[in-house]
């Protein structure tokens, strides 16, 4: 009981956190929710072959709730790009689906590798990046335009993140403004967390070891309880991001994703 209440304690303070986090950064929340769920996993001695997986899947469930959420009020300010998240949202969608299957043939170590490499090269570059470097003045054309958000949905759903992580980059490399940027990535977020959760409820079910109501690849308990706890500080977030300046926005951004995948990193290759 005392274990199972640690978990619950360590779930929702995550939750309330990662929820800071989706509004502010306008990331969904899983650059702090998978590391978070794989300490309070394995930490109650579950070691699944695809415990990573588990992470990733539950974290995709949650940002359904929390782009939502994110999205709507970034909208209210006027700070979301509606055209674009039609014109890449169904791309988007594909490379989320396809992202999990990959995802699903990986080991938990490889999985926690990708996740700390990918995740550390973009808080570097937000941290170091010039901020007044740019690819274009202008949106990418259609080859680039379809490329991109492929990628973007595909890494997404490997990682079991909003997107955000690597939206934000890409769009203000393209000119974008930071906080269209963020406003915008929430949006995204729903592209991915909604195919990407179907498909990892549809997965996993010959996996032993799992903590308790995992479905597929889904822990529903951890689920519902950070969606609880996310939705009381989301908003908390967006008005965070609103009263920070680009450049202040930009540092927050990179220092948090580095702390937290150089720790995933660590523990990948240590493993």
């Amino acid at each position: 009981m005392t274990a199972t209440l640690s978990l619950f304690a360590v779930i929702a303070g995550a939750g309330a956190i990662a929820g800071i986090i989706s509004g502010l950064l306008g990331v969904g929340g899983g650059i702090i929710l998978v590391p978070a769920f794989f300490y309070a996993f394995s930490s109650l001695g579950f070691h699944s072959e695809q415990l990573m997986q588990i992470c990733v899947a539950t974290s995709t469930g949650t940002i359904i709730f929390t782009s939502i959420r994110s999205v709507l009020a970034h909208h209210k300010r006027g700070a979301v790009s509606v055209d674009l998240i039609k014109r890449w949202g169904p791309i988007i969608a594909v490379g989320s689906i396809i992202g999990v299957f990959a995802a699903a043939s990986m080991r938990s170590s490889q999985l926690q590798l990708v996740f700390g490499c990918i995740g550390m090269m973009l808080g570097l570059y937000m941290l170091l990046g010039k901020k007044d470097w740019r690819i274009s003045d202008e949106l990418p054309g259609p080859i680039l335009g379809k490329i991109y958000p492929f990628i973007i949905g595909f890494f997404s759903a490997l990682m079991g993140i909003g997107g955000g992580s690597f939206t934000v980059p890409l769009l203000t490399a393209y000119n974008v403004p930071p906080h269209k940027a963020v406003g915008t990535s929430p949006g995204f977020g729903l592209m991915i967390s909604i195919p990407g959760f179907i498909t990892f409820l549809s997965k996993g079910w010959h996996l032993t070891d799992k903590p308790p109501f995992t479905i597929g690849y889904v822990n529903l308990p951890a689920v519902v309880l950070i969606v609880m706890t996310t939705m009381l500080t989301v908003p908390l977030g967006v008005r965070m991001a609103h009263a920070l300046s680009p450049k202040q926005l930009r540092i927050v951004f990179a220092i948090t994703i580095i702390i937290l995948t150089g720790n995933m990193l660590r523990k990948a290759l240590v493993a």
